[in-house]
C-alpha cells in the first residue's frame, strides 16, 4: 500500500519518480481499511527535504500511510515559506486533539543550547506529555531524541570537542530480541552529523532503557525506552546519499577554509567523487519494522490509543 500525502506536496512528485506508491485522498477513501496515522513533527530548517526523507522510508511498507505535518505553533521558520507552511502543515496546537497510530520528532541544529534556553522547549515538553496519550509509538531523531530521553529520564547530552561527522561503523545488541532490529546485520554504517552525544554510562544508570545500536567511535545510536512506547535515534539513516556532501559544501563555504571531510564517506576521500549510499537497506529495515510493529499493537478504533 502507500503513503497518504497531497498531489501538491513537493515530496509527491519526487517519490513517485524514485517508485514509492503515493496515493490520493479520493483513492484512499475507496479502499475499506483504516489507514496508519502516522504524524511527522518537523524541526528541521530545510523542511522541504526532511519531509521527503522521512515520507520516503514511511511510505516503503505495504500498509496504507496517511501522513500529518507538524509544526511548533509559535516558532517561525527562516527557511520555508509560510505558504508552504500554511498549505501542509498543522500546527501541534491543532494536531493536538487528535490521535496518531506514530509520531516522528525530527531534530533541529540548535545543538549548542541547553535544552531550556530553546525558544519552543515548554511546547515541545507539553508535546512529549501529550505522546503518552494521544499516540501510540514515537521515534524520536537526533536532536529530538536528546530532548524526548532528557524530558523522560533525565539523561544529559554532552557537547563534543569536535563535530561527530561522517559514516561510521555500528554494531547491534546480539543478545537483544527486540523487534526493531528485525533484518538488521551484526555491523553495517550509518550516517552521523552532530555537536553532541548520548554517553552509554549516563544511559546504563537507567535500566528501563535498551540500547540497541551502538558505536564505539560515536557512542549509541538507538535506545528503546518501552515505559514511554519510544525510540530514540541519535544518527540518521534517513539521510539521502548527498546529505553529507550538502553539509560539507556548506560548512566549506562558511569557514573559507580547509575543514575535515566526513568520515569515510567520500570514496579514496576524494570530495569530487559521488559517495555511495552505504546504510539505504538498514534505513528502510529500521523505518519497516517500527511501522510494522504499530500495525501489530496499535487499536483499529484509534481513538481507544492511550486510554
Amino acid at each position: 500500500m502507500p503513503i497518504k500525502i497531497p498531489a501538491t506536496l513537493p515530496a509527491h512528485d519526487v517519490l513517485r519518480r524514485e517508485g514509492v506508491m503515493v496515493m490520493s485522498e479520493e483513492t484512499a477513501l475507496r479502499q475499506d481499511i483504516r489507514p496508519l496515522r502516522i504524524g511527522l513533527v518537523n524541526l528541521m530548517p530545510k523542511k522541504v527535504q526532511t519531509e521527503t526523507q522521512f515520507a520516503r522510508l514511511i511510505g516503503a511498507t505495504p500498509l496504507q500511510i496517511e501522513l500529518t505535518l507538524i509544526r511548533m505553533t509559535e516558532h517561525r521558520s527562516k527557511n520555508t515559506s509560510a505558504r508552504h507552511l500554511e498549505a501542509f502543515y498543522e500546527t501541534f496546537a491543532e494536531a493536538k486533539t487528535r490521535k496518531f497510530d506514530g509520531l516522528v520528532i525530527t531534530g533541529a541544529p540548535i545543538e549548542h543550547l541547553d535544552f531550556e534556553d530553546v525558544s519552543y522547549w515548554d511546547e515541545l515538553r507539553e508535546l512529549f506529555d501529550w505522546t503518552q496519550t494521544n499516540v501510540h509509538h514515537t521515534m524520536a531523531v537526533c536532536w529530538g531524541g536528546m530532548a524526548m530521553l532528557n524530558h523522560f529520564h533525565g539523561v544529559p547530552k554532552h557537547s563534543l570537542p569536535a563535530k561527530a561527522f561522517g559514516c561510521f561503523a555500528h554494531d547491534r545488541a546480539r543478545d537483544s530480541a527486540s523487534p526493531f532490529l528485525r533484518g538488521f546485520s551484526d555491523r553495517f554504517a550509518v550516517p552521523v552529523s552532530r555537536w553532541t552525544e548520548i554517553r552509554s554510562e549516563d544511559v546504563r544508570l537507567h535500566p528501563e532503557l535498551e540500547i540497541l545500536v551502538d558505536s564505539e567511535e560515536v557512542g549509541p545510536c538507538l535506545i528503546e525506552d518501552a515505559d514511554h512506547r519510544a525510540l530514540y535515534m541519535f544518527n540518521h539513516l534517513e539521510y539521502d546519499s548527498t546529505t553529507l556532501q550538502e553539509e560539507y559544501d556548506r560548512d566549506l563555504k562558511a569557514k573559507g577554509g580547509p575543514i575535515p571531510l566526513p568520515v569515510d564517506y567520500f570514496p579514496g576521500d576524494d570530495p569530487g567523487v559521488a559517495p555511495p549510499n552505504l546504510w539505504r537497506a538498514h534505513g528502510h529495515l529500521l523505518y519497516g519494522n517500527w511501522i510494522n510493529q504499530i500495525y501489530q499493537t496499535t487499536s483499529y478504533e484509534i481513538e481507544m490509543i492511550g486510554a
